[in-house]
């Protein structure tokens, strides 16, 4: 793992200042090649594949959001492409490909960035992402001095106006060159984005793509998760769902702790577990059946939950759970000595009795 982790970004690196000084490949172009196909080919596809399809509080979530995920996809695969296509070549292309390439390579160095903030595994993923940052560095390099080198095309001979601006930009000196590719990525993004317009995708699913995602370092949606109720004992699913409702109808109360993690509470939740608490204190032999059939409820809810983030969802079942809630309060009134006392302590954090 140590090999993996420290040995390939620094081969990159001791490639990169070589060329940048002597303007020549020092190392064994067999030795760029296989990490070149391990971390710009094989890992992406690797980790594209296991990517989850669907945002989920309980467990592993979506690294990308779902309804967003083609335009990065689509972008990630763009970039794969012509970093392969530069680095394997024999000649340069035409100016206005050349450009479009070498753009796309700057799109990759971004993407890559991106993803770096958006990982949680830090240290494995630090080390990936710097070698692609390091490759495609490389690659920009050795595309400016290819170019320079071995375009013998004279502006005068190109009779477009755009290809001509295209080659013009393309000679350039490097501090030059590069912060207006950058400014040329963005009309580039714009014109991909209107493509994938045509499949579904909206003009921002680029930046969605990372915001609408759970637990990840550049999502948006945590919140979503605050009463998402994930199985396990003590879980009340439906009343969780219901204090997720309009705030004027469901009226929650304070937030309170629930394994370790904060949750909306309402009235009817709050009675929903003094009332179990009191079931469990009282009747255990009927509690651990009820209880067992209301995680199998919850298990089905945990499958579909992503339906209940709807408000109009959630106001229904507390609706629906009413007469129940009724129920509860008035065994708690004719059982308990001090009911009220039960349900205000309910889903407080031990620690701050």
């Amino acid at each position: 793992m140590l090999l993996f982790l420290v040995v390939p970004p620094l081969i990159i690196f001791m490639e990169l200042m070589y060329y940048l000084t002597y303007g020549k490949s020092e190392l064994p172009p067999v030795l760029i090649k296989r990490i070149e196909i391990v971390y710009i080919g094989i890992v992406p596809a690797i980790f594209l594949s296991t990517n989850e399809t669907y945002n989920n509080c309980c467990s592993e979530s979506a690294f990308f959001s779902p309804d967003h995920s083609l335009t990065i996809y689509f972008m990630i695969w763009m970039c794969i492409i012509s970093y392969f296509y530069c680095s394997w070549r024999i000649n340069t292309a035409p100016p206005l490909l050349e450009l479009i390439i070498n753009c796309l390579l700057l799109i990759s160095i971004a993407v890559n960035l991106f993803i770096a903030l958006h990982h949680n595994e830090k240290e494995l993923s630090s080390t990936v992402h710097i070698t692609i940052l390091l490759l495609n560095i490389l690659v920009l390099i050795k595309n400016q001095k290819l170019f320079i080198d071995e375009s013998g095309l004279s502006e005068k001979n190109i009779k477009s106006n755009i290809e001509r601006l295209a080659w013009r930009v393309l000679h350039l000196n490097i501090f030059k060159k590069f912060p207006l590719l950058i400014l040329i990525c963005f009309p580039l993004l714009v014109l991909l984005g209107l493509f994938l317009l045509l499949f579904g995708q909206k003009p921002d699913s680029a930046i969605r793509a990372f915001t609408d995602t759970y637990k990840h370092g550049l999502s948006e949606l945590n919140d979503q998760c605050l009463n998402v109720v994930c199985p396990g004992p003590g879980t009340h699913f439906l009343c969780s769902i219901a204090a997720n409702g309009n705030k004027n109808l469901v009226k929650p109360l304070r937030l309170g702790q629930r394994a370790g993690k904060k949750i909306v509470c309402n009235r009817q939740l709050l009675i929903s577990n003094a009332f179990e608490e009191l079931l469990q204190q009282r009747l255990p032999f009927i509690h651990k059946p009820v209880r067992g059939f209301y995680n199998k409820i919850g298990n089905l809810i945990h499958r579909y939950y992503g339906v209940f983030n709807y408000k109009w969802v959630s106001n229904m079942i507390y609706i629906l759970m009413k007469p129940l809630e009724w129920f509860f309060l008035l065994v708690l009134y004719v059982v308990d000595k001090k009911p009220e006392n039960r349900i205000a302590s309910q889903y407080i954090d031990k620690n701050e009795m």
